[in-house]
């Protein structure tokens, strides 16, 4: 079998809110899927809608598979990471969106994300995207221009968990707007572990789905 590899496409963002809450994304929500990509032998790249290196949240050295990311080569690779518009999807077998609260403020809105996005849906790649990081999918289309979310299982971070966490930073609810946008949304209890398969499109729900999101994924890429 020849080596699969996924591209990440990671936020830009260092602060959000009008608090200007520092943020970027959330460490484990890649440390953990480059865990299981790595261990199954999946190649990792990363690409961002500006390039360079990224601010990051929720780092805890406690977590062995955080501690092993921050001193590895992958994270040295992230912090050296190409702009999107240099990069074809199609060059690779999925697409992954981590989350944090930085995407909330680029991502969900950048062109050059919808159209990698609808270029990777299109070609028959995997799109996966986990906690705030399905926000990316918000404004995606399919070729017959339908929202490429609409009737489609997913999930997200949650209302019940934004309620709690970042309300005031963030500028609008995830699920919501996932919701008006036609998605049929689903969610754990809040910090619980749930990933959603839907066909090539898989979704994790929080921080502690990150790691079961990348299984799945490296299943699907068989």
């Amino acid at each position: 079998m020849s080596m699969k590899h996924v591209l990440f496409i990671v936020t830009n963002t260092h602060e959000i809110g009008p608090h200007k809450r520092p943020t970027g994304y959330f460490f484990p929500e890649i440390a953990h899927p480059v865990e299981v990509f790595e261990r199954h032998g999946v190649a990792v790249e990363y690409c961002s809608p500006l390039g360079g290196a990224p601010s990051d949240d929720g780092y805890d050295e406690s977590d062995p598979a955080q501690a092993v990311y921050r001193n590895s080569k992958s994270i040295r690779r992230l912090a050296r990471r190409r702009r999107l518009a240099e990069v074809d999807v199609l060059d690779y077998d999925a697409v992954f969106v981590p989350g944090g609260l930085g995407p909330m403020a680029d991502l969900v809105t950048n062109p050059d994300v919808k159209q990698a996005l609808a270029r990777a849906w299109n070609a028959g790649l995997i799109v996966s995207a986990v906690c705030h990081g399905p926000c990316a999918l918000l404004g995606v289309k399919t070729e017959d221009g339908a929202p490429l979310i609409k009737g489609r299982q997913l999930t997200a971070f949650s209302n019940r968990e934004e309620e709690n966490y970042a309300k005031a930073d963030v500028p609008f609810m995830l699920e919501d707007a996932l919701v008006a946008e036609g998605a049929q949304f689903s969610a754990a209890d809040p910090w619980q572990v749930k990933v959603i398969v839907d066909g090539r499109l898989m979704t994790g729900q929080n921080p502690a789905s990150a790691g079961p999101l990348a299984e799945e994924i490296v299943k699907a890429l068989g």
